[in-house]
């Protein structure tokens, strides 16, 4: 496109179905892998992608020809089928319904890589549902309690 300048940031993040703990970590390394080419076939960068056995955050560069939600379902639809595929679950994987997308500036990504690493770290002091609440705060997003994760009890 040309004369066209983008510097599009976006933080996704989404859960696996029921907030079950099934990405373990002796495959997820091979499931970020798999992500990474997903949205890498699309033209897109990631900066960084990390998570828990409950849920992904992936932080990426994107390019203005695709849109973020067509992007996020194909990353979910095709990594629940190469889960599947892969018997790393038993029974059938699926992702929750539903993410978060996140655009953020460019001053921003050197804390947001290290956020996203540290993850395990992160979870070890508040759960996913804290994290997620507290990223819509910060970031001024309305948002209904009645459609937000749930702790496992």
């Amino acid at each position: 496109m040309a004369n066209t300048y983008t510097q599009i940031h976006i933080q996704a993040v989404f859960a696996v179905q029921n907030r079950v703990s099934l990405l373990d970590k002796s495959w997820r390394g091979r499931l970020y892998q798999y992500m990474i080419a997903i949205i890498q076939n699309h033209d897109h960068k990631v900066l960084s992608i990390g998570g828990t056995e409950d849920h992904v955050h992936i932080l990426f560069g994107q390019r203005p020809t695709h849109k973020t939600s067509d992007l996020i379902m194909q990353v979910k639809r095709d990594s629940s089928e190469w889960i599947n595929e892969n018997n790393f679950v038993s029974g059938r994987f699926n992702w929750q319904e539903g993410y978060g997308a996140f655009s953020h500036d460019k001053f921003r990504i050197p804390v947001l890589v290290k956020y996203i690493e540290n993850q395990e770290k992160h979870h070890k002091k508040r759960s996913f549902r804290e994290e997620y609440i507290e990223i819509l705060k910060k970031l001024g997003i309305d948002y209904n309690p009645k459609y937000m994760f749930h702790d496992i009890d």
